[in-house]
């Protein structure tokens, strides 16, 4: 039952948009009372935190490829923004919806262009780390800065995936656009 309530939360987000979910629209999708509903879930943060955890970990798993040890931390760095674009790209409307959502459980987990971020959402953290290890030898990039270069690569491809997914172009011209962008964000960090 948790499941299915699950599942038709998304079908109603798809369709209509977060705001548009309540517990008894969901209950009358399902068939069931909100009562129903409540015993699984404690109200709609609830049922929404539990869609967002689910899809956050996949985004964190894309960008928790194998350790770089050994490898070059710029490739390691281009493979997962890559799988995180290719995951994003899939999820097409999941994708909009859930990082556009203005629910407390959504800003809980896509909210990452704040100070302390990287500390706050493991996708910044784990991008500011991959970042140190790549400036390790420059002068003057603290945490701080490290952060801040993790935060802009994120919201360009944001940028890019939305874009994306919104103008529905071919599959040339996407694998074209993400080329380029990881091959821009290589020279950048290649030039910092």
């Amino acid at each position: 039952m948790r499941e299915k309530i699950l599942q038709a939360a998304i079908e109603i987000m798809r369709n209509e948009g977060i705001e548009k979910l309540s517990i008894r629209k969901l209950a009358e999708k399902i068939e069931y009372s909100p009562a129903n509903v409540y015993h699984y879930f404690r109200d709609k943060e609830d049922i929404l935190d539990h869609i967002i955890s689910d899809r956050y970990q996949q985004f964190i798993d894309a960008l928790s490829a194998p350790d770089c040890h050994g490898n070059d931390p710029v490739e390691y760095l281009l493979n997962n923004l890559r799988r995180f674009i290719t995951l994003a790209l899939t999820m097409e409307e999941d994708y909009k919806t859930l990082m556009l959502g203005e629910s407390p459980a959504v800003l809980a987990r896509t909210s990452v262009l704040q100070r302390g971020a990287a500390s706050d959402r493991r996708a910044i953290g784990m991008m500011r780390d991959i970042l140190r290890v790549i400036l390790k030898d420059r002068a003057g990039y603290d945490d701080s800065q490290l952060e801040l270069t993790a935060q802009i690569i994120w919201a360009s491809m944001f940028g890019l995936v939305m874009r994306i997914n919104t103008e529905q172009i071919d599959k040339e011209q996407q694998e074209r656009l993400i080329r380029h962008f990881l091959e821009f964000i290589a020279a950048a960090v290649g030039t910092l």
